[in-house]
């Protein structure tokens, strides 16, 4: 869905507006080496990348987006690529600049090995690797020159990180932080725990994936990013009181923090705490004031019998008129207060998009009958509808569209 999206924002975009947001592709490297078993590293880099560059003011492409344009082409992700192929993956997904290059290792030498294999002795490494990037501009037809990092396998988080900023220092120079705050917002993380999240974020099972991103936090109890994996899949599995405690530790510098916050806040709500509900997802509407988290804000403050619930829903209908979820609940709410009129509207037109709406039919009768809620009368109670998408990378490309940038 998050392709088809993108692809939809992105054509709207480039044909009404006057100006487009720029948007960023980081392909995972090309692995030159003999192993497929070292293909996880093209990956790592990759996703460091587009950990940094979406945490900032870049609009960065999903990684499930290029997983689909990679199958959609027919090519493999760790196999080099023509530059061809390159720019065709650009245009597929509408990026302005492409991330692409290489890795290679050369094994350790011939006396700190054993059967071809790495000693297990103090000061022992496991090979020298090389990361080697260039950046293509897609508007201007452009290939940047190449920059890369070589030192110890073992060393490949703060490889990878020095790459990462790099690459931001390229693609947005006027909203780079140095590096010394780019090191503070992205600490290192151990290289077997970063094996065991990529391994996990390209493993195809959910228990696999589960066991491998806990044992990313058990080998570095701060990784973020493997904290917010395990509470969406928690989430996805309806564990909410798991996906909670895994989501209420990812990080403010997080690419994914207003969506774990949106997802913490569901689990909360799922489990019937609607005042952490209302707290998390009050939280996220300030920085990401999507129509579907003005919803679910609404929707935890009428469990709780908050007034504000009617405003909340109101704007979340401004956003999407023809939105059922939101008419209903706007009707719902107005049915409580005691509007009628005002809610037999919502009804009508919430039937008029899904005429089998059993409960909108019977809101819609009593609304025409001037009947409100009756105590005791539980299938009417606590019937809010939630919405659980969260497209935060549409807001922020239109955000990047509408909202001017600041003079220097």
């Amino acid at each position: 869905m998050r392709f088809f999206a993108s692809l939809l924002l992105c054509s709207v975009l480039s044909g009404g507006a006057a100006g487009r947001a720029e948007t960023f592709l980081v392909l995972p490297l090309f692995n030159l080496s003999h192993s497929p078993n070292l293909d996880w590293i093209g990956e790592s880099v990759a996703e460091t990348v587009r950990e940094a560059a979406a945490s900032g003011r870049l609009v960065v492409l999903d990684r499930e987006d290029r997983e689909e344009a990679y199958r959609r082409l027919g090519l493999r992700p760790y196999a080099q690529l023509t530059l061809a192929s390159v720019v065709k993956l650009g245009q597929l997904l509408a990026a302005d600049k492409v991330l692409y290059g290489s890795l290679d290792l050369t094994p350790p030498p011939p006396e700190l090995t054993v059967d071809g294999r790495p000693k297990d002795v103090k000061g022992r490494t496991r090979g020298t690797l090389k990361l080697s990037a260039r950046i293509l501009n897609l508007k201007e037809m452009k290939e940047g020159s190449a920059f890369s990092e070589v030192g110890a396998l073992e060393d490949l988080a703060a490889l990878q990180r020095h790459m990462a900023w790099q690459a931001i220092q390229i693609v947005s120079p006027e909203s780079a932080p140095d590096e010394a705050e780019f090191r503070k917002q992205h600490p290192r993380i151990r290289v077997d725990a970063l094996e065991s999240y990529i391994r996990g974020l390209l493993a195809h099972s959910g228990s696999d994936k589960q066991k491998l991103f806990a044992q990313a936090v058990r080998l570095d109890p701060g990784f973020s990013q493997a904290s917010f994996e395990l509470g969406r899949l928690n989430w996805n599995q309806q564990q909410y009181q798991p996906a909670a405690e895994w989501l209420a530790k990812v990080t403010p510098d997080d690419s994914h923090s207003h969506e774990a916050k949106f997802l913490l806040g569901l689990s909360r709500y799922e489990l019937g705490d609607y005042a952490a509900a209302e707290q998390a997802l009050s939280e996220v509407a300030l920085a990401v004031p999507l129509s579907e988290v003005f919803n679910d804000l609404g929707a935890a403050q009428s469990r709780r019998n908050r007034p504000e619930a009617l405003s909340n829903f109101r704007k979340a209908l401004q956003g999407d008129e023809t939105d059922p979820v939101y008419l209903f609940n706007t009707g719902y709410s107005l049915w409580k207060a005691g509007d009628f009129s005002g809610a037999a509207k919502m009804f009508q037109e919430t039937l008029g998009r899904d005429p089998g709406d059993r409960e909108a039919a019977l809101l819609l009768e009593r609304s025409k009958a001037g009947n409100g809620p009756r105590p005791g009368e539980r299938e009417l109670e606590g019937i809010e509808r939630i919405k659980t998408n969260f497209e935060e990378s549409a807001y922020k490309q239109l955000k990047e569209v509408f909202q001017p940038k600041a003079k220097p």
